[in-house]
């Protein structure tokens, strides 16, 4: 996959502990590629540190892309890294946009985000104020210092309203729900970005309403336990379909590690099954999915994809379309 050469222009606070990341193309001339609302990068920090991050802000400027990213006491190396140690005028390599958390077409749209998965959100907001489409945000946080972009959602939309719910007043995304949510409506769509627990208690507060499942859409920033942790399963083959070979993947191992160590060359980013980057063709054999990126409907259909990074096989033998 081709790469994308930048510079860090900016650095800027949004919000108590956000840090905002604006990158130019190393070639001025060169505009970036064009994205859409929903979509991710991969960000090159260092060596061997390699993280996704929503795009956010304006999607029709193609002269910057812009990240948003929160200070993690728990960070696995690239919030910490982006704070401590990222600074402007920084060389970095990114991969092209990918979208696996597009608007699909509707007539109106219900965007509630909490912490940083405001950044895809905003720039739904932004994207659906150009198209005309009617929209209501719904932003949770702490406290309002923590608010990124604050400033751009309060001000005046022609299309849509943004709300910020603080839990300091009471409002806690636990004992608050968007009115709009006890309101199933035809040709409306949800769409979810935050914590886990948060994405699963409002949609079980949606479905519980009537909406359906397949009205309501999600993006995580970190994978469900099923997909941080091999399981201890028993060992299976993966064969590649194109020359036959065949190798053993034990418990304590994932496909990609197996397909590495065998010089095999695949595409990996989050290595948590949050991306979908390693998403493969599955020619024959039957899936045990644990990816958060794919579907209900896409992991029992008849067309079956794994993510090499953290699914698993339920049959004996795993053929890919390698």
């Amino acid at each position: 996959m081709e790469q994308l050469s930048v510079i860090v222009e900016s650095l800027c606070l949004q919000g108590t502990g956000n840090l905002a990341v604006r990158f130019i193309s190393d070639s001025p001339a060169t505009p970036l590629p064009a994205w859409e609302a929903g979509a991710h990068i991969d960000v090159h920090l260092a060596p061997g540190l390699v993280r996704q991050y929503s795009l956010t802000g304006c999607s029709t400027d193609r002269r910057h892309y812009e990240i948003c990213v929160a200070q993690d006491a728990a960070s696995r190396g690239g919030s910490r890294y982006v704070h401590q140690q990222l600074r402007p005028g920084d060389r970095l390599t990114l991969s092209p946009p990918r979208n696996l958390f597009a608007l699909r077409p509707a007539k109106r749209v219900l965007l509630i985000a909490a912490g940083i998965g405001i950044t895809p959100l905003y720039a739904m907001a932004l994207q659906l104020e150009q198209q005309g489409i009617a929209f209501s945000l719904h932003y949770y946080c702490r406290h309002a210092q923590q608010a990124a972009y604050q400033s751009m959602l309060s001000a005046s939309w022609q299309y849509g309203e943004c709300h910020l719910w603080l839990s300091e007043e009471g409002n806690s995304p636990r004992h608050h729900l968007a009115p709009e949510l006890a309101k199933p409506e035809a040709d409306t769509l949800i769409y979810l970005c935050g914590p886990e627990a948060f994405m699963q208690h409002q949609r079980e507060c949606a479905q519980a309403a009537g909406w359906s499942s397949e009205s309501i859409y999600t993006e995580a920033f970190k994978p469900p336990t099923a997909c941080r942790e091999v399981a201890d399963d028993d060992t299976f083959i993966i064969t590649l379909a194109s020359t036959g070979q065949q190798w053993p993947v034990s418990a304590q191992q994932t496909i990609a590690q197996v397909l590495l160590q065998q010089g095999v060359s695949i595409p990996l980013s989050c290595e948590m099954g949050m991306c979908g980057a390693c998403l493969t063709n599955v020619v024959s054999g039957e899936v045990d999915h644990r990816d958060t990126v794919q579907s209900e409907q896409e992991k029992s259909g008849e067309r079956q994809q794994v993510a090499l990074c953290c699914s698993r096989s339920r049959s004996e033998v795993l053929v890919l379309d390698l």
